[in-house]
């Protein structure tokens, strides 16, 4: 199956449906929650899912607090492979950096309450106290 891809400058599709298409997300209902959300930006503006992204636009994407930075370089309305995918847009150096950066911090550095889920038992507390210190 042949994918369209448009690269002229006046192409423009949903932000949603952009985002599903180019692989930031699993499904276009997800890629719709983040947006709503506040979670992916066009041009540094936050947008509804039904803003038209255009060619030469920079989307922030922040997936699990984890920031992507795109300019778009193609637009496709249909969820093809992932080598298609990829050529719908191109990771800003800046947006790069920043990534790397901030994966290398969560490998060293491992949050505390990750393992946690729920409130904390008694032995939790006193356990969180003790390492706390006094207050």
């Amino acid at each position: 199956m042949i994918h369209k891809i448009s690269t002229e400058p006046g192409a423009r599709l949903r932000i949603d449906k952009w985002l599903w298409a180019a692989r930031f997300f699993k499904t276009r209902s997800l890629a719709s929650d983040a947006v709503e959300k506040g979670r992916a930006r066009i041009n540094g503006a936050n947008v509804k899912p039904s803003k038209d992204v255009r060619v030469g636009d920079i989307v922030e994407i922040d997936i699990d607090r984890l920031i992507w930075q795109v300019e778009v370089l193609g637009i496709c309305d249909v969820r093809g492979p992932a080598t298609v995918a990829q050529t719908l847009y191109a990771e800003t150096q800046d947006g790069r950096e920043k990534r790397q950066a901030e994966t290398e911090r969560r490998k060293t550095y491992r949050e505390p309450a990750a393992g946690l889920q729920g409130r904390p038992t008694k032995r939790d507390r006193r356990t969180i106290d003790k390492i706390s210190g006094p207050d």
